[in-house]
């Protein structure tokens, strides 16, 4: 929707609509009245969403508050999606348990270089404004920070939970952490913030946004807080912890990780990484609980669900077939890509050039811990040189290729 008149996008007032987007998958909303009250005033809010590039890949976990910023956008309003390759050189302490080490300028470089790429397997990126913090918090003067920085107190950062306790246990805190809430709480300001959307983790960063804001005579931002979800391994989903579902998995290996959980956090997905209906969700869980659903089965309609959205249906329905075929019978899936291959070509020369692994080096590391086998004779391949023999590969749990003459 848009109003030519004015230039300026239509905002959706409908109030069902916001009820649910400030209730589905949302732990706190700082303040619910107020933000509620803008929302149905059909004013045009910006909404601002930052995330530090301390890896390459963005994982669910990210996509939580991505798809929050996905409904305010279909909503009508300005979203902002911010890289934060100023914070991500400092680094944010909010869930660590333990310094988090600086990252180099050009380690932040590398990780960013997809972001916005990642982030449009949610986002419209065509009308969203895309930012990097170093825009502003690289020209701040040591007098600027300082002002910054007078706007909060020592006791105010060991008070929060992890610091204190590592200040009792006897860690160190370096007076670098102590900066990271201003810079973020200074994008903000500078990005002159309606709304905020963080995780649960981030209370503290993001209410700096509310104080300085007010020290620099802007309207105080309100809060939308978005619950963490957990990994492949049951702890909360970290790229540290490797426990991670990437949005740039192929969509059969985001399938085949999805049905890897927890069948205890199987709703908590459903709820904040789909977008059926809460009724029918609502279904599932009753179902789950008498018994009457199995729930091998809400978890294969699950991840059909999340790789639809991050991929699409087709790609969804072909990573439930492998996952079938290949997981739960044994077999090869139908769609097995084939090729032929040349007299006196090497299998290691087949799998490069036909993109099943990036390298020699690469197929060596597989060979090496028994990863490639030929279905047709039921043997591992134990020698890298070896010839490309005709026949049906397994690379891993769940690639195939089909090699002829």
């Amino acid at each position: 929707m848009f109003d030519w008149f004015t230039s300026q996008p239509l905002v959706d007032t409908d109030e069902e609509k916001i009820e649910a987007l400030l209730t589905r998958g949302v732990e706190e909303v700082i303040h619910y009245d107020s933000l509620r009250k803008k929302l149905l005033s059909g004013r045009c809010l910006r909404v601002k969403l930052g995330i530090d590039p301390t890896s390459p890949d963005l994982h669910l976990g990210r996509a939580v508050p991505l798809l929050k910023l996905r409904d305010f956008q279909e909503l009508g309003h300005r979203v902002i999606f911010l890289i934060g390759d100023g914070t991500g050189v400092i680094g944010d302490t909010s869930d660590k348990e333990c310094e988090r080490p600086m990252l180099t300028e050009v380690d932040v470089r590398e990780n960013m270089s997809t972001y916005f790429e990642q982030a449009g397997s949610v986002l419209d990126m065509s009308k969203v404004e895309k930012r990097r913090n170093s825009e502003w918090l690289h020209r701040l003067t040591y007098d600027e920070i300082g002002e910054h920085a007078d706007q909060f107190s020592v006791a105010d950062f060991i008070a929060r939970d992890n610091i204190k306790r590592r200040l009792t246990e006897g860690k160190r805190v370096s007076l670098r952490e102590t900066l990271y809430p201003l810079m973020q709480g200074y994008d903000s300001v500078a990005l002159k913030a309606d709304v905020e959307l963080g995780g649960t983790d981030q209370r503290f960063n993001l209410l700096a946004g509310r104080t300085l804001q007010e020290h620099f005579g802007q309207d105080q931002q309100d809060i939308v807080m978005t619950p963490l979800i957990e990994g492949t391994d049951g702890r909360k989903m970290s790229s540290s912890w490797g426990n991670t579902i990437n949005l740039t998995d192929p969509a059969v290996d985001m399938y085949a990780k999805i049905m890897r959980i927890n069948d205890e956090v199987m709703l908590s997905y459903y709820t904040n990484l789909t977008r059926l209906p809460m009724s029918e969700i609502k279904e599932i869980k009753e179902g789950l609980k008498s018994n009457k659903t199995n729930p091998r089965d809400a978890k294969m309609k699950l991840a059909h669900a999340i790789v639809s959205l991050f991929h699409d249906k087709k790609s969804a329905d072909m990573a439930q077939e492998v996952f079938v075929s290949t997981i739960q019978k044994g077999g090869v899936p139908k769609e097995t890509p084939s090729t032929t291959a040349q007299s006196g070509e090497t299998l290691v020369d087949v799998f490069v050039r036909e993109g099943i692994v990036p390298s020699k080096t690469e197929f060596r590391r597989l060979v090496q811990r028994g990863a490639i086998t030929n279905k047709d004779t039921n043997e591992r391949v134990s020698d890298p040189n070896s010839y490309a023999a005709p026949g049906v590969y397994k690379i891993g749990k769940h690639r195939f290729l089909e090699i002829t003459k």
